[in-house]
């Protein structure tokens, strides 16, 4: 599958959730549907988390899978602190900062030791978990909400680390794109 045709996938399931997550609102919304739709709303969110599987492929082997649950389980918890009103500063920044310096990795191929990989993923996993976790709608359930946004989280990292098998000359491109968005989401 080519990038083009990975991102065509990424942009008709995103165009599909609009309608099913505000079918019925204010009328006892669905927390799954609502976490599901969310990171998938964001452009922020959907580039960092596709980049996040992206170096995870780059890496390779274990990294595969432990930055990818690395970044899962750190948004998990900054889930919970933005649910619970723990105050986190700059979550915008960091958000965008993400986008910035994952698409800087990926266009640059940068092959970072697996724990540093991990620890990096994981910082910038605090700051969109938090986002997630403010964010709950009033009329959906926590634990829905959140099992759906892990869930979506855990989609566009796979759809990263099948975009990781692209040529690299293709993966440089896409993440000068992804860093020079996350510089526009930054000052915009």
């Amino acid at each position: 599958m080519t990038m083009i045709g990975i991102m065509r996938a990424a942009v008709v399931m995103a165009a599909m959730l609009p309608g099913m997550a505000l079918a019925h609102p204010g009328h006892g919304a669905d927390g799954l549907v609502h976490g599901l739709a969310h990171p998938l709303l964001g452009l922020d969110h959907v580039l960092a988390m596709v980049l996040v599987g992206v170096m995870a492929a780059q890496l390779s082997g274990r990294a595969l899978w432990l930055v990818p649950a690395s970044f899962l389980l750190v948004m998990a918890l900054g889930g919970v602190m933005g649910a619970a009103g723990v105050a986190l500063p700059f979550v915008e920044a960091g958000i965008a900062l993400s986008v910035i310096v994952l698409g800087a990795a990926v266009a640059f191929g940068l092959r970072a030791p697996l724990a540093v990989a991990m620890g990096l993923a994981g910082l910038f996993a605090l700051f969109h978990g938090h986002a997630h976790g403010a964010e709950i709608p009033e009329n959906a359930g926590g634990l829905a909400y959140a099992a759906g946004f892990l869930a979506a989280t855990a989609l566009l990292h796979g759809l990263g680390v099948l975009a990781g098998r692209l040529r690299p000359a293709a993966l440089r491109v896409a993440g000068g794109a992804a860093a020079l968005a996350g510089v526009v989401l930054l000052l915009g």
